[in-house]
């Protein structure tokens, strides 16, 4: 997330930069226009003050006509009006074009103070920006090394797992094979059990053919005619 945030705000800066490089060249195109005007009124006071120049040297000499036949006309106070309202004309024109520029002049020196004014803005919103970036730069080291951390953390605990692991599963091998040597003796154990009672079964099963026997002899024939019967017996019980 912070990455993202990271690559919108560095898109954020780079189209403040293209935007500011604008306003630069639309304040330097707006500069020209300036200097344009500039020239343009300072050609047409000069064209203006030649023309003057011209009139008053064409109407310096003052012309005198009398003519007999027709009633005198001072042709002085004719080309006195005629120059003045030339003058008048010039001077309307040179305030118009004053009034132009000044208009123009005024418009463009607004906008360059927008721009100005939104260039700064923009600039401090890069600033704060970039300290933005860096706040967050300086966010992301920390949790870098955070998860640097527990990731140590996280590897030294599963050695330590990993090595107590290992000495359960060969303490559950030595059990088990303790267990299977159990098992193996108990089943020789049984085995033998099972041997003793067979014996034991086949013994009894003699001992009480001899009793029957025995008791036979005791009842038929009397015990001196077999000495040894008793005696054989006795061993086979101490046996």
């Amino acid at each position: 997330m912070e990455i993202n945030l990271r690559n919108s705000i560095e898109g954020d800066i780079a189209e403040l930069s293209r935007a500011l490089n604008e306003f630069n060249i639309a304040g330097q195109d707006l500069e020209r226009q300036v200097q344009c005007l500039q020239e343009e009124l300072f050609q047409m006071k000069s064209n203006h003050a030649g023309e003057v120049n011209f009139l008053q040297q064409q109407l310096g000499a003052r012309v005198n006509v009398e003519m007999n036949a027709a009633p005198s006309v001072d042709l002085n106070q004719v080309l006195s009006e005629i120059r003045d309202e030339y003058e008048n004309l010039m001077d309307r024109n040179l305030m118009e074009v004053e009034n132009m520029f000044l208009t123009r002049s005024a418009e463009l020196n607004q906008e360059v103070s927008f721009g100005a004014e939104q260039l700064q803005s923009n600039t401090n919103e890069i600033i704060d920006l970039k300290r933005s970036v860096q706040a967050l730069e300086i966010e992301l080291q920390s949790e870098i090394s955070l998860n640097n951390a527990l990731e140590s953390t996280l590897a030294e605990t599963e050695a330590t797992f990993g090595a107590q692991l290992a000495q359960l599963q060969c303490l559950i091998d030595n059990i088990e094979a303790q267990l299977s040597q159990i098992r193996s003796d108990l089943e020789r154990q049984n085995y033998e059990y099972q041997l003793l009672m067979d014996q034991k079964n086949h013994l009894e099963m003699e001992i009480s053919t001899y009793k029957y026997l025995l008791e036979g002899l005791d009842t038929h024939v009397p015990a001196h005619h077999f000495p040894g019967a008793k005696h054989v017996f006795h061993h086979h019980m101490k046996c």
